[in-house]
């Protein structure tokens, strides 16, 4: 997943660069969705991560999603980036609010 627009951009400290996934369009029962009622989709796949944060002591402690992951997001926050067209959002470890287990 991560091609060369990532290579040539990679997230710093505790940053997570994250893309959401698409809106729901259709209903279980079939109806067609306007763009007004979708609402905000507010979960993502991580796509690149920091290194991670400096602790109080100096020791670095890592973030705590690795790339692929599905994660759960704030519905507010974080900091648009457009690579290669497409539309990606940098968040920090700390605003994520969980990630998704199989």
């Amino acid at each position: 997943m991560a091609g060369k627009a990532f290579r040539k951009f990679l997230p710093l400290f505790d940053r997570v660069l994250v893309e959401r996934c698409a809106a729901e369009t259709v209903t279980k029962g079939g109806i067609m969705l306007p763009e007004k009622s979708q609402g905000k989709v507010l979960q993502a796949t991580v796509v690149a991560v920091g290194s991670g944060s400096k602790g109080k002591s100096g020791e670095i402690q890592p973030v705590s999603v690795k790339v692929g992951e599905k994660i759960l997001l704030p519905e507010y926050g974080g900091t648009k980036v457009v690579l290669e067209e497409k539309e990606y959002y940098l968040f920090r470890d700390g605003d994520i609010l969980g990630k998704y287990v199989d």
